[in-house]
Order: C-alpha cells, then sequence, then structure tokens
C-alpha cells in the first residue's frame, strides 16, 4: 500500500538509546531532561530565539489565542487543515474568511483590508504545503490597524524566507511535529516566538498555569511534551539532512514525469527556501481528479484530497464565499512524497495523471 506519506523511522536502537535515558533518569514527563535537549537543538538548528515544544501542534494555536487575549473576529485562510479554524472557534472567537491566491494557494494578502472591522483582533493565516504567505504585506496591514499575526506554520519545518526561518514572522508560529510531518516526535508541535513577554505568557499556558509547584501565574492548560514524545524527535533530529534529500529527490522525480502534463504545481514564493514538504497538484475539473484517485486507489496508491473541504464551508460555521478556496480544494490532490519512495511508482503515478 502507498499512501499520501510515511512516517520517517530512525533505526530503532537510536530511539531506544534516547528511551533509555529516560528509564535511567524514572521522568517521563513534565519537562525532562530530553524535551529541554530537543528543543536546544532545535533552537540552534532553526535559528530561532525562542521555542517551546507541546504535545500537539493544535494546543499552540488555541494558546497563543488565549494569551494575546484576542476577542471577536480573526480573519483567516479557508485553505488549510481544520485545526486553523477549530482552534478560533474554540477559543470564542469568529473566523473571518478571506480568499487565497490561486498560485501560491496562501491568503489573499490584497483581500484583507476589505475584511477589517471594528471587531478584528488579528490575522491567522497558514503558510500551505510550507509555501509562505507574503509575510512583508500582512505585517505593514497588521501594523497600521494594530492587529496581531499568528502563523499556522505546521508545514514549514526548515523553511526558511529571505535567508532567515519563516518561523520569525508574526508575533507567534507554530509548526506540528506529527508523524506525517518531516520532522517528527511521533504526535508533538511546538509555538515560536521573538517576544519574551508573550512567550512567558505562552509558556505558563500550556503548564497549568504554573508559576513553581505551590503558585500560579494565570489560568492554563497542559499541552507540555512528554520524554517519550522527545525521545522520538531526538532519534529524528540526527537524520534530517538524509530527510530532506530524499523528499528533494522524489520531488524531482514527479517534476521530471510532470513537466507535459495538464495539472496544474504549487507556485513556490520568490526568495524562499522550500523543505519539499507535500506535492500538490490541481486538476482542471473535479471530476478528472475524482476519476485518477479511483484509479490509482485500485493500485493501492492512495493520494489524499488535501485541503479538503474549504474550511468556509464547515457545517458549524455560518458560510462565508470564497470562490477560489472552494474551487481548488475540489481539484487539488497531494501524491504520495516520502523518503524511500520507488521511482518507477512515482513514474506510475504520474502517467495515470497525464492519461487521465
Amino acid at each position: 500500500m502507498i499512501n499520501v506519506t510515511q512516517t520517517y523511522l530512525p533505526p530503532i536502537e537510536e530511539y531506544r538509546s534516547f528511551l533509555q535515558r529516560a528509564w535511567d533518569a524514572k521522568w517521563l514527563t513534565n519537562r525532562g531532561q530530553l524535551v529541554k535537549e530537543l528543543e536546544e537543538k532545535l533552537i540552534a538548528y532553526l535559528g530561532v530565539d525562542n521555542l517551546t515544544l507541546t504535545t500537539n501542534g493544535t494546543l499552540p494555536l488555541q494558546i497563543a489565542i488565549k494569551a494575546m487575549e484576542l476577542k471577536g473576529e480573526i480573519i483567516t485562510t479557508p485553505f488549510s487543515y481544520v485545526a486553523t479554524t477549530s482552534s478560533i472557534v474554540w477559543e470564542n472567537c469568529k473566523p473571518v474568511f478571506v480568499d487565497i491566491h490561486p498560485d501560491y494557494l496562501t491568503i489573499d494578502e490584497t483581500l484583507i483590508e476589505a475584511a477589517i472591522t471594528n471587531d478584528t483582533s488579528a490575522i491567522l493565516a497558514t503558510h500551505v504545503f510550507g509555501n509562505p504567505c507574503n509575510v512583508e504585506v500582512i505585517e505593514q496591514i497588521a501594523r497600521k490597524h494594530n492587529l496581531k499575526v499568528i502563523y499556522d506554520a505546521a508545514h514549514c519545518f526548515g523553511v526558511n524566507y529571505k535567508g532567515k526561518s519563516i518561523f520569525d514572522y508574526g508575533d507567534v508560529s507554530t509548526c506540528s511535529f506529527h508523524a506525517t510531518k518531516i520532522f517528527h516526535t511521533g504526535e508533538g508541535g511546538c509555538w515560536i516566538t521573538n517576544n519574551k513577554e508573550l512567550h512567558h505568557k505562552i509558556y505558563y499556558h500550556h503548564n497549568f498555569g504554573h508559576k513553581n509547584q505551590e503558585e500560579f501565574l494565570g489560568l492554563g492548560t497542559n499541552a507540555k511534551m512528554s520524554e517519550l514524545q522527545a525521545a522520538m524527535g531526538l532519534a529524528v533530529f540526527g537524520h534530517l539532512d538524509e530527510i530532506f534529500k530524499g523528499r528533494k529527490e522524489v520531488v524531482g522525480f514527479y517534476d521530471e514525469y510532470l513537466k507535459d502534463s495538464p495539472v496544474r504545481k504549487l507556485k513556490i514564493r520568490e526568495n524562499t527556501e522550500w523543505n519539499y514538504h507535500y506535492y500538490p497538484v490541481i486538476f482542471e475539473t473535479e471530476e478528472e481528479l475524482l476519476k485518477v484517485k479511483e484509479i490509482l486507489n485500485s493500485q493501492q496508491i492512495f493520494p489524499r484530497r488535501y485541503f479538503y473541504p474549504s474550511l468556509n464551508t464547515l457545517p458549524y460555521l455560518k458560510e462565508q464565499k470564497c470562490e477560489i478556496s472552494e474551487s481548488i480544494s475540489k481539484r487539488i490532490l497531494c501524491l504520495p512524497l516520502y523518503v524511500g519512495l520507488d521511482k518507477r511508482i512515482v513514474e506510475n503515478i504520474s502517467k495515470t495523471i497525464s492519461n487521465g
């Protein structure tokens, strides 16, 4: 079976060696030595100032909204995983959807100002498939209207824009370390912010509000990463060069085999050092997509309709029209992409797409 992705698993002996340290210390959670070590490695690797690990990639979004005391409306994208929107709703704010750029697939920054009202408190945008938003324009808009900016950067591990980490932009960036991601901890995530005061506030929010064992700074929840998760992250970390190289190779195969195909590919924003996270293709019609998907599924190959559906159509929301996102979400398919994917399988997938 060929799925859209395959979890990168380091040699189990390496994972066991990190687990042994947790066993020896008899410390499995509450920010043990492995969590702290992994944070230090990631901060150095990514070139960021503040990074804290969390048990998944959704809680950092929710906690950031809580920590910045956002109220009312939050402008966001309809083209993302559901966690982007559900976090806004979960924190009792209203998502206001702005349509996406047809090539980059990120929020269309030229439409943001028209969506701002007196009730707008923030912009929560997604760097789609590791492709950056127009961060400069979004920053200008946010400053002009005194808005906070959160970036859902779940797909952005290793992405650099204009020579620095994409995590450096916005008030807060969040990342996912789910097992399907380039760098993973089985399940996990993190937040990054350059604002030390905000970092401190999010930090105590993610640990029940604790100041110390007996005192509390304020309201909190439990978003801490365990030592078991951190052990996986430390084992994977040593293989990042191999992971990026392997994914780049597969992307190169697709580029070669699909160069004359009628499907359209993602346009990577200029000045971006991309991370080869996903390989989405956009069909002319939904019918063509469904036909190809059915053929591939019959061969035990399972690409994914991702992102689908357009989030402005979620059943628990009052629908807001976003014509581009709605159209693309019906016609986009992410093809299998992972380290070690056989070139012959990529060729078969590509021929199936080209032949329709």
